[in-house]
This record gives structure tokens, C-alpha cells and sequence, in this order.
């Protein structure tokens, strides 16, 4: 299946423009009748498998505990975020990472405490999905992967480049430690990620829409593009020079997360994972929150 995306990414990339890729083609989801069966599997395998592991997760450990551990999935994710954002020529977005990373592996007890945002140093999350937008490079079909969830053809080239080139991804592999070791490690990261979706309300998102499955779509698309256009989640000012002359930024369905979770436990890049790169959603209780 690989040599096929590659192939279809290679012709998007010919079909680039010189402006940031466009999700045209994937808002009108051509490939609907495929998606759907694929969504409800998904939707059945979290109700069934993880949804109740992330409830029991969240039942045996208290909050605080709760956010170490997505602080420290979060930290792992700079190093790549830096990578892409030197390939893009945003020397000071590179920056961040490298400062953020810096601050909370040091101070930060391996990234468990968020330091870095205490400090005023504010988040700059990018992946290789983002980078190839950048350079043009049309979103192409809307795709609901099997148990990895809503994605496009670009951003599913993205998540297979960011498996083979992460630095953290690497240093897993190379670990000179058990196999099982290394899946559980990937287990929890999934189980944080779904936890933290529980408590971004993205479930509430879908249990709130007529149509789950075009929510859900619609969400991730515009957190998709509002992520490419470096719209910060923290009320800063948006790195948004990138956006072509008097292209508006689209804000996210719901809040920073909402969008790239609304697959209800099977969002992009994982089942239940927030966007790689990103911060936590606020933290507005135990129980799924109404949308903003």
C-alpha cells in the first residue's frame, strides 16, 4: 500500500501551487460511500476496546497525573515539529521547539511539567502533512483510515513520513529493550491522547450532530487548515504569513482540539490522538464538556 501513496503524492506534488495546499478535493469526500464503513468500524472499535480502557485509565489516575503524562507525549513531539519547521525557513518557530524542548526534558522532569509555557515560551507545532501544504501540495481525497481515523491523502503520507523520520519514533525503535515494551509504550500514548479528547469534549462534539461522520469531517478539515496557517491556540498573535493575500484563517470547530478529535477515539494520527505536535486542550473536568 505504501508504493500507492507515494505514487499519488508524487502527482499532488506536481499539481501543487506556489500558495498553501488546498483541501478542496477532500471537502467534497468523493470517496464518502468507502469512508463511512470505514468510520463506523472505527467508531466500533473505540465504543468496544478503547474507550472503556481510557475510562479506567482515567478512574485509577488523578488529573494531575493525567496531564504529566500528555505533557510528557507532547515533549516528544518538538523535536519533530523543530525539523519541519527549519524545512519550511521558520527559524524562530524552530526555535520555540528547541527552547521548549530544552526547558521541560531539563527543568521539566522529561517533559512531565510544562515549564516552557509557564515561561512565556508558547507552542509552534508542525508536521510533515503542514510542511507539504506549505509547499503546495493539495490535501487530495478526505480518507477515514482503519483505526487511525479522519486524515487526507497528504496528511496519511504525512503520519507514514513522520513514522520512518521521527527522531522520537527512531529512538523507539532503537531501544535496546523488549518488544512488548515498546507497544505498551505506544499504547499509553494512545490511551493519554483518547483521555485527553474525553476532556476536550470531543465526544460530546459528535453525540451533539445529526451526522457524526460529516462532523467529524468538517472539524478536521478546519483544524487542519487553521493548524497549516499557524494559528496559535493560546491567544497569541497568528504565524500566519504564509497565508496567500487576503485569505481569511478559518477558526476550529470548537476548541483547539476539538477538530483533529472529533473522530470520537479515532482521530488522526491515532485512535483518539490529538494532533501531533500540539498542547493539551484545557482541562474543563472529568466529564466531556459541551463545545465551545
Amino acid at each position: 500500500m505504501t508504493r500507492p501513496l507515494l505514487a499519488l503524492s508524487a502527482l499532488l506534488l506536481a499539481g501543487g501551487c506556489a500558495t498553501v495546499g488546498q483541501d478542496r478535493l477532500a471537502e467534497r469526500d468523493p470517496l464518502e460511500k468507502i469512508n463511512r464503513p470505514i468510520w463506523d468500524f472505527d467508531q466500533f472499535a473505540d465504543r468496544v476496546v478503547l474507550k472503556p480502557v481510557t475510562k479506567g485509565y482515567r478512574a485509577v489516575a488523578p488529573r494531575p497525573v493525567r496531564q504529566g503524562v500528555s505533557n510528557f507525549f507532547a515533549n516528544l513531539a518538538e523535536p519533530w515539529s523543530m525539523l519541519n519547521n527549519l524545512v519550511q525557513g521558520q527559524g524562530a518557530r524552530a526555535g520555540r521547539n528547541l527552547k521548549r524542548f530544552v526547558v521541560n526534558t531539563t527543568i521539566g522532569i522529561g517533559g512531565l511539567f510544562d515549564h516552557a509555557s509557564k515561561m512565556g515560551i508558547r507552542t509552534a507545532p508542525e508536521d510533515f502533512g503542514q510542511t507539504m501544504a506549505k509547499g503546495g501540495v493539495n490535501g487530495g481525497p478526505y480518507l477515514v483510515l482503519p483505526l487511525l481515523g479522519p486524515s487526507t491523502l497528504r496528511d496519511a503520507v504525512g503520519s507514514g513520513a513522520a513514522f520512518l523520520a521521527d527522531p522520537a519514533q527512531i529512538g523507539i525503535r532503537k531501544l535496546d529493550v523488549n518488544v512488548w515494551y515498546k507497544r505498551g509504550f505506544q499504547v499509553a500514548r494512545i490511551i493519554s491522547a483518547r483521555s485527553d479528547l474525553t476532556e476536550s469534549g470531543g465526544d460530546a462534539f459528535l453525540e451533539s450532530s445529526l451526522d457524526p461522520y460529516a462532523a467529524a469531517r468538517s472539524a478536521y478539515l478546519q483544524h487542519r487548515r487553521a493548524e497549516i496557517l499557524n494559528q496559535e491556540d493560546d491567544g497569541g498573535p497568528a504565524d500566519n504569513a504564509d497565508a496567500p493575500p487576503g485569505e481569511a484563517v478559518p477558526t476550529p470547530v470548537g476548541d483547539a482540539d476539538t477538530g483533529a478529535a472529533a473522530s470520537g477515539g479515532s482521530a488522526a494520527p491515532l485512535p483518539g490522538d490529538e494532533p501531533a505536535g500540539t498542547s493539551a486542550a484545557p482541562l474543563p473536568g472529568d466529564e466531556p464538556a459541551a463545545p465551545k
